[in-house]
């Protein structure tokens, strides 16, 4: 994997913690805002609710993105320790290895084998890890950069809907409270496309739809409640 590559893949992992975060941030807020609305138009007691959920949520974002990308992170550790091992006892099977991925890209056997012997003698593990799993030697990921993302985003995106509820006139709080929701997922999914190199339309309909049908949920348990 190439310097640029790594860059990228480290930027992906940010991304996805980031747009997991916010849309968690947004979305839960959003349900504890409905489900306590229905039952009390006390201001106090809504703004008190979305408040604890919200640093709720950022912390468990950020604490279990981080326990998930350090696990992600460990595997890749053991996987360098363990190609290690092979190289010194069995660096026939190695050459094999870094030979049939080439071989397999389509060059000719003797080529192959070529460069498969010439990379074994240099750089052995750098390229057993590159061929086999796609993996800079060096270079893992990064849990600390996936829970601050996870944690910033996701208190961000609950604030904007929290927001809405909490300063809107009380008949139309929840208006503007779905309003400020729509907004907030269709912005985390257009950026999120957008860093990603993704599909923006799709992203932002998505979101939009997954949105709607939360609030519609915790509406619905909110009144029966």
């Amino acid at each position: 994997m190439t310097k640029k590559a790594n860059i990228m893949a480290e930027k992906l992992n940010t991304i996805r913690a980031g747009v997991l975060g916010s849309n968690d941030g947004i979305l839960t807020v959003v349900g504890v805002l409905f489900s306590v609305g229905a039952a009390t138009t006390n201001q106090f007691t809504i703004l008190l609710a979305g408040l604890a959920d919200l640093l709720a949520c950022a912390l468990s974002m950020a604490s279990g993105e981080y326990a998930s990308v350090s696990s992600q992170a460990d595997a890749q550790k053991v996987v360098v320790v363990d190609e290690k091992k092979r190289i010194k006892k069995q660096p026939d099977q190695v050459q094999q290895d870094i030979y049939q991925f080439y071989y397999d890209q389509g060059l000719t056997e003797v080529t192959a084998h070529k460069i498969a012997h010439e990379l074994m003698h240099k750089i052995p593990l750098e390229t057993i890890l590159k061929v086999k799993y796609d993996m800079t030697l060096g270079h893992y990921v990064s849990p600390w950069s996936a829970a601050f993302s996870s944690l910033i985003c996701a208190s961000l995106g609950g604030m904007l809907p929290l927001a809405a509820m909490y300063l809107a006139p009380l008949q139309w709080q929840f208006l503007a409270t779905i309003g400020a929701t729509i907004v907030a997922v269709a912005l985390t999914g257009f950026l999120s496309a957008k860093l990603g190199q993704g599909l923006p339309k799709r992203a932002i309909s998505r979101n939009i739809i997954i949105g709607l049908i939360t609030i519609a949920i915790h509406y619905g348990i909110g009144m029966l409640f």
